[in-house]
């Protein structure tokens, strides 16, 4: 369930508050062949399903730079800015990867958002997230995201 708020007024008054979870998706091994493409990083426990199922995890697993990159499609699913011109991604204060993300894998983002600040222009948000492995015992991510927001 997506929050909409229109503007920088409203976002603002998010502060402290819970966004709840998104929606399962699956983590294919196309998906994990298209980062490895485009990341240049073939090691065989991503790419090689063989050698992989023989590996430390028994089946190949996500990059954990993929399962990272996920958060900006899943966030969105959580939380849709309107009224403003220009969403920046600004970085990130921690980031983990307690469990591997086997590939067929289903994942998704519990996020709250933590902290608004005034910025020259707009507003930088503070996001808690953990991005979930279903049935896991473990996340797959914990992580602290910054973005901005301008009018």
């Amino acid at each position: 369930m997506s929050i909409t708020v229109n503007g920088l007024d409203e976002l603002k008054k998010l502060a402290g508050s819970e966004l709840g979870a998104g929606e399962w998706i699956e983590v294919t091994q196309e998906r994990i062949d298209t980062f490895a493409d485009a990341t240049g990083d073939h090691q065989w426990i991503h790419v090689d399903p063989e050698k992989a199922a023989e590996g430390p995890f028994g089946a190949p697993i996500a990059h954990g730079y993929l399962t990272l990159s996920l958060f900006i499609p899943l966030f969105t699913e959580l939380l849709d800015v309107q009224g403003v011109t220009t969403k920046v991604n600004y970085g990130l204060n921690k980031v983990r990867f307690p469990s591997p993300v086997k590939v067929g894998s289903r994942i998704r983002l519990v996020a709250e958002l933590t902290e608004v600040q005034e910025v020259p222009g707009g507003v930088q948000i503070t996001v808690d997230g953990t991005i979930e492995i279903e049935g896991g015992a473990k996340p797959a991510a914990v992580l602290q995201s910054l973005s901005r927001f301008y009018a």
